[in-house]
């Protein structure tokens, strides 16, 4: 971990990445990288140092992004002069602010409504920053609705739940959480770091304290050997947890993760979509006495339409799997391939007749058949990671 102690402030920072529903939110970045970066399937952060930033810097960003919200507010409105106005504020903002005065103009665009921490567990910070920084934004920002972060449950379960739930009332309202697996036999062979104990004490902590959660399954994760296994204990583990959001992403192996090397050598057996229709549907029937809502928010899911609340929504979700299932090799193929090129959003899609007509068309362009689709869709699914 880097000394912030002597760290000068190099200027306004983000990081690689934020959750697909973070998309219209600031982003802050209180650390850099992850502080595990072990995690066999994943492709972020390798080869990059984990630092904390020193809370001063993160406050200076943080009112840098202020002074230029403050003045895109001032320059808002209709007309030319507006635009003229706004033109004049880009064109006099120095070198090393610009990706301050691009943040502010994003996060104005789309209502200045949520703001994320980044990069891959802030919470690691102790709480003191954190809430100091916390603080400052609440203060430079009082109209903000929800701000946000990802931990790791190694972290969480090590926070005091006086400290959480301080962080609640300061205006820390969501976490979101990278369970995988349920299963301890998946957890340590992708050497996640962290046990099903662990997630699930760090989940009813971040509940008790009155936090939202939202918690992420990788369906396939497991492999063909623990498919079953995957389902049945992370559905196990959600049911005790309950979070506010269960959120779908289907494995994909780039090839520059450890993950990889194991597929590559035959110790780990890759899912065929199939497989992995059948261990959603299982992990779905096993989830129950909770209210939580399945969110399939990632193209690299074959189901986007599979979504909604528990209990009330569960039949519906499993009976588009079922269609699925039901559907002749043929058909699977099409599907398959319209979902992961982005045609198609769910199962319906099926039905209209100019979508097939055009993923049929891409299937015989490339020569994809029923037998050779999971290889296709392997390397489509790379480009989307």
């Amino acid at each position: 971990m880097a000394n912030i102690e002597n760290e000068r402030y190099q200027g306004f920072e983000q990081g690689p990445i934020r959750p697909p529903s973070e998309a219209t939110s600031l982003l802050i970045r209180v650390t850099r990288n992850c502080p595990w970066n072990r995690c066999s399937f994943c492709p972020v952060y390798k080869g990059e140092k984990f630092s904390l930033r020193p809370v001063e810097h993160v406050i200076k960003d943080i009112d840098m992004v202020s002074k230029y919200v403050n003045e895109i507010v001032e320059s808002s409105g209709s007309g030319h002069g507006s635009r003229s106005r706004l033109n004049r504020i880009a064109n006099e903002v120095p070198y090393n602010e610009v990706q301050a005065f691009q943040a502010a103009l994003h996060w104005h665009r789309y209502g200045m409504e949520s703001i994320f921490l980044q990069d891959a567990n802030s919470l690691i910070l102790k709480p003191s920053d954190l809430i100091s920084v916390l603080k400052h934004l609440r203060k430079v920002f009082p109209w903000v609705s929800r701000i946000t972060s990802y931990a790791r449950s190694h972290t969480v379960a090590r926070i005091s739940d006086d400290d959480l739930k301080f962080m609640s009332e300061t205006g820390l309202n969501r976490i979101h959480i990278g369970m995988e697996s349920g299963s301890d036999k998946v957890l340590e062979k992708i050497k996640k770091g962290v046990t099903k104990a662990d997630h699930i004490r760090a989940g009813q902590k971040v509940k008790k304290a009155g936090i939202e959660l939202s918690e992420y399954i990788m369906p396939g994760l497991g492999g063909e050997d623990l498919s079953k296994e995957h389902a049945v204990e992370s559905a196990d583990a959600l049911n005790q947890i309950n979070p506010d959001f269960i959120r779908l992403r289907t494995l994909a192996i780039p090839n520059h993760v450890e993950l990889f090397d194991d597929w590559s050598n035959g110790v780990f057996v890759k899912c065929s979509d199939l497989t992995v229709a059948k261990e959603l549907r299982l992990f779905l029937e096993k989830i129950e006495g909770i209210d939580s809502y399945l969110a399939s928010d990632h193209i690299l899911n074959l189901f986007e339409d599979v979504q909604g609340h528990f209990p009330e929504d569960k039949a519906k979700m499993l009976g588009i799997i079922d269609a699925f299932l039901d559907m002749s090799p043929q058909d699977k193929m099409v599907y398959q391939i319209g979902r992961r090129i982005g045609l198609f959003h769910g199962i319906s899609d099926m039905k209209n007749l100019g979508m097939r007509q055009q993923a049929e068309e891409l299937c015989t362009r490339f020569g994809v058949t029923p037998d050779t689709v999971d290889g296709a869709i392997t390397e489509l699914m790379k480009r989307f990671i």
